[in-house]
């Protein structure tokens, strides 16, 4: 299997961590960042109280002399209890519903920017890790951080504070524990990079599974009519098999040193316990403070025993963070201000060059070409010369390197995005209708039309008297993709769609091309009603449909090869001639 790329990336520092998780935190931010304080505060608290089982011991081994004892056990009680209520305060950041409102918002965040991402960019991403990004991602972002923040916390700063009170107490007993529990800053440095790469082979390999699934999941229909399940069934076991391989390997090559951490840390303990025993012996420190110091010792061998291995918790965070970073920093295309609105809609592509982010030639290359207002359109050439492309430019999808693209004289960089969006509909060749109601899947082209708006652009489409033999009717719910109806079906509503919309210019991707002849016929009627007095672009696959067209502008290598009307391509006896003759040469040998 390939190496995730991932393995050569660096590990983020902990002070960019910081920086990004109050990014991610938003509004919430002040508030997170008060509790992380605020855990802090209560581990340092817990080590003052603490630190009071020394001169408590020193009270009463061997005098019993409560009168003494006395405040320092008040003390060591109230400042527990101190420490107690600003731990609790500071976890209220989960208890009191911070932490989902601050999934919500992040979530929220990342649905906004998948609007401004360019589509050109999206899709090189499966659905499936963006899908493991909005949730796996988010959850994981925060879930377990206040958890790993609370053990850190007593692990790092309740040992210091003690040490701290012991070295003004006894400086030979405060200067082995000041040498022994900053061990584990070292310790960590030393295995966090290990831990962090880990993580992030692992985030990659469960967005890969995730993918999988999602794509086996909407495929089951195709691959089981294919008799491919077992096959694809096998691609979805090797991804589960690559997530197993990650988690193993993981856990064999950190069992050593976690084995190393753990050793290297009861040593420690050991040490103190020796040096303090010695110290006795040489009557260098009393009795009662030595069983002080063997109290503490065992307090805190529990959070030093599990805060390298609880740290890999934070990695975790700090691989969705990075994820979640990643696609908010993706940066959406430029916008010329002011944004200025056309006022006619004629398209005008001048020079453009375009090619896709890896690619070796253009895919778009001098295009120049004038679409007409209220004209017809066809884009013809073979498969792969670039005639989805010059459409998804037109939309916006990615700006050309070179050269601008214009509506009504306005290059697409001064128009607004959603005006943009406003002002073109298109008809897909493969529908994509959402797991709605027939009217909510009409009505998303124009959110605010009422019912009677949606079933005027029904019947104008042909689609009101299928629609009204539905189970439901309107408030049928179409399934995932649409697949409880026919291809002619979703057709016809993704055309009522375009129609509610009404706008302008129209592009049409050979919605006709895979369609029997009755719904063909169907289909076609319904374009009719929606192409006129409105600009239209067709990608025609069969000739026989755009021989009417206003122009014809044929596609070749990314380049325009030749246009004109059907007849001046004809005479011309170039590209387009040719492919006309092919054509007619398959209808006579299929007798049509």
């Amino acid at each position: 299997m390939s190496r995730p790329a991932s393995r050569t990336q660096t590990v983020t520092s902990l002070r960019e961590t910081w920086h990004q998780l109050l990014r991610s935190a938003r509004s919430r931010a002040p508030r997170l960042r008060a509790s992380l304080i605020g855990l802090a505060v209560s581990a340092a608290v817990q080590g003052l109280a603490l630190a009071c089982v020394l001169p408590l011991f020193q009270a009463l081994i061997p005098s019993k002399n409560w009168v003494t004892a006395w405040p320092w056990l008040a003390a060591l009680s109230l400042l527990m209890l101190l420490s107690m209520v600003i731990r609790w305060w500071a976890m209220g950041f989960d208890y009191r519903g911070d932490m989902v409102q601050n999934t919500h918002e992040l979530r929220s965040a990342l649905g906004e920017q998948l609007r401004r991402i360019p589509l050109e960019k999206l899709q090189d991403k499966r659905a499936g890790e963006i899908n493991a990004t909005l949730l796996g991602g988010v959850d994981e972002n925060l879930s377990y951080l206040l958890t790993v923040a609370n053990i850190m916390a007593n692990a790092l700063i309740m040992p210091l504070v003690v040490a701290l009170a012991v070295l003004c107490v006894q400086w030979e007993v405060g200067v082995v524990l000041l040498c022994v529990f900053p061990l584990l800053i070292p310790l960590y440095r030393w295995r966090r990079p290990a831990y962090g790469r880990g993580m992030r082979i692992l985030a990659e390999a469960n967005e890969r599974v995730s993918a999988d699934i999602l794509e086996y999941t909407q495929g089951l229909p195709v691959l089981r009519a294919a008799c491919c399940t077992g096959e694809k069934a096998q691609h979805l076991r090797d991804s589960f098999a690559y997530v197993e391989a990650v988690q193993t390997i993981g856990q064999k090559k950190g069992a050593k040193p976690n084995l190393v951490l753990s050793s290297v840390m009861e040593l420690a303990i050991l040490v103190v316990v020796f040096v303090g025993a010695f110290l006795v012996t040489q009557g260098l420190v009393d009795s009662a403070l030595f069983a002080a110091v063997m109290v503490l010792v065992v307090r805190f061998g529990e959070p030093l025993g599990v805060f390298i291995l609880s740290t890999k918790m934070l990695d975790m965070v700090e691989a969705s963070l990075h994820k979640i970073t990643a696609l908010m920093q993706t940066q959406p295309l430029a916008q010329q201000q002011p944004a200025v609105a056309p006022t006619r809609y004629d398209v005008q592509f001048q020079d453009v060059h375009f090619s896709y982010a890896g690619g070796s030639k253009p895919v778009v290359d001098g295009v120049s070409a004038t679409f007409s207002a209220r004209s017809l359109t066809a884009l013809v050439g073979p498969s792969g010369s670039g005639k989805s492309t010059i459409t998804r430019l037109l939309m916006r999808h990615a700006d050309p390197q070179t050269g601008s693209i214009q509506i009504g004289g306005i290059d697409l960089r001064a128009i607004a995005p959603e005006k943009l969006n406003a002002l073109i509909s298109i008809v897909f060749q493969d529908v994509y209708l959402f797991d709605d109601t027939v009217l909510a899947n009409i009505r998303m082209a124009k959110p605010e039309a009422s019912d009677a708006e949606v079933a005027a652009a029904a019947r104008a489409a042909h689609c009101h008297d299928f629609i009204s033999r539905l189970p439901q009717g309107y408030m049928t719910r179409v399934g995932d993709i649409g697949s409880r109806l026919s291809g002619g079906e979703r057709q016809r509503i993704s055309i009522a769609r375009a129609m509610l919309k009404d706008a302008p210019i129209v592009i049409l991707d050979e919605p006709t091309a895979a369609l029997d002849t009755q719904s063909e016929v169907a289909v076609q009627a319904a374009i009719d009603a929606l192409v006129k007095e409105r600009t239209v672009i067709v990608i025609a696959h069969r000739l026989s449909t755009i021989v009417g067209a206003d122009q014809i502008v044929v596609i070749n290598e990314g380049k325009v090869a030749e246009k004109g009307t059907h007849a001046e391509l004809i005479a011309h006896q170039g590209v387009y001639a040719c492919m006309w003759q092919a054509s007619e040469s398959v209808k006579e040998w299929h007798g049509v």
